[in-house]
């Protein structure tokens, strides 16, 4: 069994090596990653196909083939640290996932899991093993369902109009219609759906003998297809409120939306998440805790403003990845960036994407928002300290600022919800950030002066 562990952006080389991969391997993992939903338009977005070698882009996860398992993690450092391991990384990574998907990685079992030796997927399955025999242990759901069956007695209740029809020639038989308890329910379903699909994803022996153990469990469960699966029709109450965290794992593993699940013609498997979306709704889950009892709220991807219009008909609409309101008025507008900013000496922009900037300018406008912000990831190479660095929009001392911040993702939940906390609270209590409670106006502009915003960039790289 292959296994090996890259970074994003990172390359490895053709060879037998500990540091290598075959590359008879290396082709079926690019044939799997090349059917993934983030391929892209070239079959390049997950992993760079090339002569030498493989190269991860900006998808992390898991790709697996018989016999080999290609794992892909985010370069998550806190300020100041250097080499950071392998294990440090999938801790960070699965617990951004647990936030994200409501993932129950805070139980206690979670800490006696394989960091070191196991990668993402089979630390996930390995979670989800765990949790699923502890209930099974308990207890599988059951409801009651309604039946319909010729029986030599009677059950439940006779069916006149089927008894003195269908079964008029067969008076030894009974059309009977009763309720019995069955565990043949949706939930029961997904639980079967999960262990089957896992047991031909796991690679690692004790995943798969629980998942064998497991399936034996659920033998008179039907097996649906995933993309038949009711999810509507599940109801969580306080009968079987034990299984929300194993739903929410198996949705994860079920859901086409964040994985592929199957290459066609290509055996093999992938469980892959987008780190720019997976940061964005990191920083909007852990912000909505931040700003609760505030007066504020966030929503993610919202707005929904037209850039240009063309008679009624709008055109080029616009998504902010996360909104902060204050009862009407919006009072930031924050765009995340899952890039590594550059220190000062290297780049005067700091790796601050130009386009990046027009972008929030044209937010900044179109939403009326006097404050924007540009978020990235804190990294090892950074100062100590995150980065909150204002910017005057146009002309010196405006009061239309963007912000370029750095958020810590080492430590613990709580400490990036009060990071967040303190860089918002800095944000708009500064004197540029002051507006009249009763509306959400910026300075007057003539056009002339909104050109001159374009012109005269160079003040977007020079703190005040």
């Amino acid at each position: 069994m292959i296994r090996r562990t890259i970074r994003e952006w990172e390359r490895i080389g053709y060879g037998s090596d500990d540091t290598e991969i075959p590359e008879s391997q290396a082709d079926r993992l690019a044939a799997v990653a090349r059917a993934s939903v983030f391929s892209g338009r070239g079959g390049e977005g997950v992993l760079e196909h090339g002569r030498k070698g493989l190269r991860a882009h900006g998808v992390v996860g898991v790709i697996a083939t018989p016999g080999c398992q290609l794992e892909i993690l985010p370069k998550i450092e806190g300020g100041g640290e250097v080499g950071v391991t392998d294990a440090t990384f999938r801790n960070r990574l699965i617990h951004m996932l647990a936030v994200v998907y409501d993932l129950p990685v805070e139980a206690g079992a979670m800490t006696q899991l394989g960091w070191q030796r196991d990668t993402v997927l089979e630390l996930l399955i390995r979670l989800f093993c765990a949790k699923l025999a502890d209930a099974v242990r308990q207890g599988m759901p059951r409801l009651y369902i309604s039946h319909e069956d010729d029986l030599p007695t009677l059950r439940g209740r006779l069916d006149v109009t089927r008894q003195f029809s269908a079964l008029a020639v067969s008076p030894q038989k009974l059309a009977c219609r009763f309720d019995a308890l069955s565990p043949d329910i949706v939930l029961n379903q997904v639980m079967r759906a999960a262990v089957t699909k896992l047991s031909r994803l796991s690679q690692a022996p004790d995943n798969q003998r629980t998942l064998r153990e497991l399936s034996f469990v659920y033998a008179d469960v039907t097996e649906v297809p995933a993309n038949a699966m009711r999810w509507d029709q599940i109801v969580l109450d306080r009968t079987n409120r034990r299984w929300h965290d194993l739903l929410s794992l198996a949705r994860l593993f079920l859901s086409d939306r964040h994985q592929q699940t199957s290459a066609g013609m290509v055996d093999g498997h992938a469980l892959l998440f987008e780190m720019n979306v997976l940061f964005e709704q990191y920083v909007a889950r852990i912000l909505s805790r931040a700003l609760a009892g505030t007066g504020m709220c966030v929503s993610a991807q919202g707005g929904h403003r037209d850039c240009l219009y063309e008679g009624d008909t709008g055109r080029f609409r616009t998504r902010p990845d996360l909104i902060i309101r204050q009862g009407e008025r919006i009072v930031l507008i924050i765009d995340t960036k899952w890039k590594r900013m550059t220190p000062r000496i290297d780049d005067p922009k700091q790796g601050v994407s130009q386009a990046d900037v027009y972008q929030l300018m044209a937010y900044g406008q179109l939403y009326d928002c006097p404050n924007v912000m540009l978020l990235y990831p804190h990294h090892g190479d950074l100062p100590l300290d995150p980065v909150c660095r204002r910017y005057s929009i146009a002309v010196r001392d405006s009061d239309e600022t963007l912000i370029v911040a750095t958020m810590d993702l080492a430590g613990t939940q709580a400490c990036h919800k009060i990071a967040l906390q303190e860089l918002i609270n800095k944000v708009l209590t500064s004197p540029s950030a002051q507006e009249s409670p009763g509306s959400n106006a910026k300075a007057p502009s003539s056009s002339h002066q909104f050109s001159r915003e374009l012109e005269e960039l160079r003040f977007l790289v020079s703190p005040q």
